[in-house]
């Protein structure tokens, strides 16, 4: 299952900041922002500071799209 971060980037052109503007107010690092770029996993600590920071919920940031073998329940 592969990890969308497409909400958050998103909400970012919707109020009109870039993501060196999480990098400067909230401290993260430009290689998670990388990750998720990437579509890869990051902590749910920076998830959670993202969704303070943009009023939000994680569900608005970032979801879960299609599936790996085994996933299908």
């Amino acid at each position: 299952m592969m990890i969308s971060y497409n909400g958050l980037w998103k909400l970012l052109i919707d109020r009109k900041l870039q993501k060196k503007d999480l990098v400067e107010q909230l401290e993260i690092s430009s290689a998670t922002i990388a990750k998720m770029g990437k579509g890869e996993a990051v902590s749910v600590h920076v998830l959670e500071r993202i969704c303070r920071f943009l009023g939000c919920d994680i569900g608005d940031i970032m979801s879960f799209e299609g599936a790996e073998d085994g996933d299908r329940r």
